[in-house]
Formats: C-alpha cells, structure tokens, sequence
C-alpha cells in the first residue's frame, strides 16, 4: 500500500491474477472502506473482519464540528423495538404531519436532523392525508431497516423510501424520500 503523506489519500496496489489472495480487490476500491485499510491488512489479510457493522449517521451538518464523547452509538437489532409495529406507526405519524393533523415535532427524537427539517417543510402541504397501502421491511445488516412504503395520493400511487438505522437503543430514520 502506497501513502501519500502530503494529501492523505491512501492508493492501494493489488497483485495480478492469480494472486494467492484469498478475497476480491474491488471491495476494499469503496472510499468509505479506505479509512480502514492500514499496512496491517498488508501483512495479515485474514485480520479482517468478517462481519459488517453499522456506523452511524453523522448528526452534524458539513463545517459543523463533532462531539465525539456524545456521538451516536450503534445497536444491535435485538435491543431495539419490534419493527413491524414501529415502522407502521412511524410511517402513520408521518402522513397525519404532511396532512397537517400531528406536529413535526412530536418525531424529532426519531427523525435526524435532516430528516425532521423535510418534515417541518411539508407539514400542512397535502389537502388529503395519504392513505397506506403496503410497507416492505428489509435489513440489509444488524441494526438498519430500509422500508419502501406504498402510499396513495388522490388518484396516484406513490413511494416513500425510509432508512432506519438502531442507534442508542431507538430507531433513528435517517433518510426520507418520497418518489
């Protein structure tokens, strides 16, 4: 592994095929893993970590500094409400603030800071409250939930795209957007 000292990107060098490394170079060429590859991972590939972990979404806005002693913790799945039902009457809160029947405010303790200034921004727009037709749950790994919900406006079908990420024991939405 090359390091550039005077810009801190780090470039990685891989053998040719038919190499006797034991996994796939494309998965480490992914810039958030470049934060991780170290002249450790050189010596000893099977150091490496076999699980994925979830690190959690900054809460700060960019130029915004970072409280490390008080930065989100992440958690597992098990420690964490019952998705079904959470997600159900999370998605439920959100069509009552767009009908404007429920204050933005009373989701800002589950919503990331970006996520509650859309909600601010489109409480009260729609003349009709949404009717839900299907949520669809998936957790791509422990503590994340990505749940495509099908929504029916007036005479139209929508979608709205929501991520769940399990941080200090709660779930955290951490992107809305509705397609």
């Amino acid at each position: 592994m090359n390091t550039d000292s005077d810009t801190r990107a780090t470039t990685v060098t891989w053998p040719q095929a038919g190499s006797d490394r034991p996994f796939d170079p494309g998965l480490w060429n992914h810039p958030a893993l470049a934060l991780y590859l170290s002249e450790e991972v050189e010596r000893a590939p099977q150091s490496i970590p076999k699980k994925l972990y979830l690190v959690p979404t900054p809460n700060t806005y960019a130029g915004e500094s970072d409280d490390r002693d008080f930065a989100p913790q992440p958690s597992s799945a098990a420690e964490l409400p019952h998705l079904d039902d959470w997600v159900e009457r999370f998605v439920i809160s959100i069509v009552e603030i767009w009908g404007g029947r429920r204050h933005p405010m009373q989701l800002a303790r589950w919503c990331h800071r970006s996520v509650h200034a859309q909600l601010v921004r489109k409480s009260g727009s729609m003349k009709e409250i949404p009717r839900v037709r299907k949520i669809y749950l998936s957790e791509p790994i422990d503590g994340v939930c990505e749940s495509t919900v099908t929504l029916r406006i007036n005479e139209r079908v929508r979608s709205l795209a929501l991520r769940f990420e399990g941080v200090d024991k709660r779930w955290l939405c951490t992107e809305m957007i509705l397609l």
